[in-house]
């Protein structure tokens, strides 16, 4: 069965590209262009395409507006915003109102159809620039880093026996220090690394160690 996309694009030499290209391939077919935001929303729903190649900046209201308002018409359609925005604001717009692809203009004609195949099977296709962009963003923090280095040795040391099941009273024993002392570096251990209990403690340690 073919797929059936929709064109949201005000560039019309590029919208015309598009459907080209696309209706060359044997899977998929172009069933609706738009040149502007109020006629896809105001026809959209009733097409309910397989995949919206949308853009962002049309000339009487934002793309993402659109697909925001059209998901609740058509929840299965799969929206691609294809644009030549690259801004961290945009691109999380984008997805967090629910596009399942990002892709900035300048990409191949092959990686676009590659895309619109790959949403249609689960994927959710992106320029590398913008995957990069995703990613970094749910990099660790570098304060949690900065934690593990305030450590003195003696705290590091401490914590190491921990992680081994060691209790208090053996590793003041361990170390001829008293259970008191023990605590007090286990206090601040916990206070730099920002945790409330050993297991935190504990698996922040080994996340570090390895």
């Amino acid at each position: 069965m073919s797929i059936s996309i929709a064109i949201v694009e005000d560039e019309k030499n590029y919208n015309n590209a598009l459907k080209k290209v696309i209706n060359y391939q044997d899977d998929m077919n172009v069933v609706a262009q738009f040149f502007d935001g109020k006629e896809a929303l105001s026809q959209l729903s009733d097409i309910s395409p397989d995949v919206v190649m949308m853009d962002i900046q049309l000339p009487d209201m934002h793309g993402i507006e659109v697909m925001e308002k059209l998901r609740i018409h058509i929840p299965k359609t799969h929206f691609i915003m294809c644009t030549s925005f690259e801004d961290d604001d945009k691109v999380f717009s984008s997805l967090k109102a629910g596009a399942i692809g990002y892709l900035v203009k300048g990409e191949s004609m092959d990686k676009i159809l590659s895309s619109i195949r790959d949403v249609c099977n689960g994927g959710a296709p992106m320029s590398f620039s913008i995957a990069r962009k995703v990613l970094s963003h749910f990099e660790r923090k570098l304060p949690e880093i900065k934690g593990f280095d305030e450590l003195t040795e003696r705290e590091k040391e401490i914590l190491e026996l921990l992680s081994q099941g060691l209790l208090y009273k053996e590793i003041a024993d361990k170390k001829f220090i008293s259970i008191d002392t023990v605590k007090k570096h286990v206090g601040n251990t916990y206070r730099k690394l920002h945790v409330n209990n050993k297991v935190e403690a504990i698996n922040k340690f080994n996340y570090f160690k390895n």
